[in-house]
C-alpha cells in the first residue's frame, strides 16, 4: 500500500517535500501533481526506477518517458537548445508544455528516443518545482492512467491515483483537485517548432 501525503499546493510543507525526496532518491516511483494532471515518476538516474515505471504503464522500450526540469538554465543542461526554441520556452515555461529536443550526453540513454530526443517539462505546479530543485536533478514524468486508459480513468486528485496505484508505487501525493489534461507537445528539433499533440496552453505561439 502506498503512503498517501497531503502537501498543500501553494505552500508546500519543506518538511514533507523532504520525505518524498527520499524516497526517490532511495529508488522509489512516486505518484504526483504537475500543472496538468496527476503523474507517476521516479529519478530519472535510477534505471531500475524508471524500468519499473515502464512495466507500470506496460510501455514498449522504445517509447521513452518525458522528464521535469526546474528552468530553462536546468533545460539547456539536457537539451541542446536553439535561438528560437530559448526564445518560446522563455515564453511559455513554467507551462503546460512538453518540448522535444535533441538531448546531451548527460541524459540516461533509457530516456532518449533512437533519434537521440528527449521530451522535457517545466511545470507551472509548485509541488513538482519543489521536488525538482531539492532532489537535484530530473524526475521522470508519465500520466498516472492505467496502460488502458479512458478518460473516466484520469486522477483528478491523490486519493484517485492512490486507488489506482496503490500497489504498484511506493508514495502518492495529494495536492489537491485539478481539471486534468494533457501537456502541449511541441517538437523543437532543428530549431523549428512543431506542434505533435495540442492539449492545455495556448498553441497559437507556436504557429
Amino acid at each position: 500500500m502506498a503512503m498517501l501525503l497531503e502537501i498543500n499546493p501553494v505552500n508546500p510543507q519543506p518538511r514533507l517535500i523532504a520525505q518524498v525526496v527520499e524516497v526517490l532518491k532511495k529508488g522509489g516511483v512516486i505518484g504526483y501533481p504537475t500543472d496538468t494532471m496527476y503523474g507517476i515518476g521516479c529519478d530519472i538516474f535510477n534505471q531500475k526506477a524508471v524500468k519499473r515505471v515502464y512495466r507500470i504503464k506496460s510501455r514498449p522500450k522504445h517509447k521513452p518517458f518525458s522528464f521535469l526540469c526546474s528552468d530553462l538554465k536546468d533545460i539547456s543542461e539536457y537539451s541542446h537548445v536553439g535561438n528560437t526554441a530559448y526564445r518560446l520556452m522563455r515564453k511559455t515555461l513554467p507551462g503546460p508544455y512538453t518540448f522535444v529536443l535533441a538531448g546531451t550526453k548527460m541524459v540516461p540513454r533509457i530516456m532518449m528516443t533512437k533519434q537521440k530526443t528527449v521530451g522535457i517539462r517545466v511545470p507551472d505546479c509548485v509541488i513538482s518545482l519543489e521536488l525538482i530543485r531539492l532532489m537535484g536533478n530530473p524526475i521522470l514524468n508519465t500520466s498516472a492512467v492505467p496502460p488502458e486508459g479512458g478518460e473516466a480513468q484520469v486522477p483528478r486528485d491523490g486519493y484517485d491515483v492512490n486507488d489506482l496505484f496503490c500497489n504498484q508505487v511506493d508514495l502518492v501525493i495529494d495536492g489537491g483537485p485539478m481539471v486534468a489534461g494533457p501537456s502541449t507537445v511541441v517538437s523543437l528539433v532543428d530549431d523549428r517548432p512543431e506542434i505533435l499533440r495540442e492539449g492545455k496552453g495556448n498553441t497559437a505561439l507556436f504557429r
